[in-house]
């Protein structure tokens, strides 16, 4: 008879099975049942003709904690990719790759499930713990760099698109020591000012 612990170690051991995933040009792919499932189950990728697709940002991040192994190539010359040269190809499409990965990763760390975004530069939508798949998402995160400027313009109609969608903006704010601040936006209201004799 099977001891309690031996079973213990051994769901454990069928937990940390790495997953296989394949490199395409803009995504990650994911093709056993068992690795769509479990990964799907956790709000990771989407479904798309009985594979999971991953963003970039979800298979960086899978990788970085060594539950994915990318592998590209043909199916005769296939060979694992480290962390590096998937970051590497992903910024061939994408100069924002490192940022959106490490805003990805702080949201994750927090335990909160990340899925893209839409529209207009909005990077992510926020589930909190335990609403995902339960209802929509509450929050819209529009991630940019210190130091990288934005535009009132460009803030206010990202503000005026989220509260269309009756959704709460969060402005994440990564800096240059890799950390990420973030900021709830309800309102952006400019008035003009008197300064002295002239307008301002």
């Amino acid at each position: 008879m099977e001891k309690p612990k031996q079973r213990e170690e051994a769901s454990r051991d069928v937990e940390l099975k790495v997953i296989k995933a394949s490199l395409r040009e803009k995504d990650v792919v994911v093709s056993s049942p068992e690795g769509v499932e479990q990964l799907a189950s956790r709000g990771y990728g989407s479904s798309q003709d009985q594979n999971l697709v991953l963003t970039l940002y979800e298979a960086l991040f899978l990788m970085g904690k060594g539950i994915i192994a990318v592998e590209a190539g043909t199916r005769k010359t296939r060979k694992e990719v480290d962390f590096q040269q998937l970051l590497s190809h992903f910024k061939k499409s994408d100069e924002n790759a490192w940022a959106k990965y490490l805003i990805y990763r702080d949201l994750r760390s927090r335990g909160y499930v990340a899925r893209e975004g839409f529209g207009l530069g909005i990077d992510f939508r926020l589930y909190e713990r335990g609403e995902y798949g339960a209802s929509a998402a509450e929050y819209l995160v529009y991630g940019i760099q210190e130091g990288q400027p934005v535009s009132l313009e460009d803030l206010t109609r990202v503000l005026k698109y989220v509260h269309s969608l009756k959704k709460q903006l969060v402005l994440a704010v990564l800096n240059r020591r890799g950390e990420v601040v973030y900021y709830l936006l309800s309102k952006l209201t400019m008035k003009r000012k008197s300064v002295g004799n002239s307008n301002v």
